[in-house]
């Protein structure tokens, strides 16, 4: 295979955001029981901790309104 074909698989691929070592990963990297995703894009991986720590925030300020 040549380096071209390799890049588009790997670009074309699921990406993953490594709690182990904070950073994006594609599909080859470390076990997924260490990973948040899969995302179809490298940018949409980078973002995996913002949109879990905003969808936790919402989940509060919802559990906080069923109290009331």
């Amino acid at each position: 295979m040549s380096l071209r074909g390799r890049i588009d698989h790997v670009s074309e691929g699921q990406w993953w955001f490594c709690l182990k070592h904070m950073r994006v990963e594609p599909d080859k990297g470390c076990p997924n029981k260490d990973r948040m995703g899969p995302y179809s894009s490298e940018q949409e991986a980078a973002g995996a901790l913002q949109r879990a720590a905003d969808r936790n925030k919402a989940w509060d300020e919802a559990d906080q309104d069923d109290d009331d």
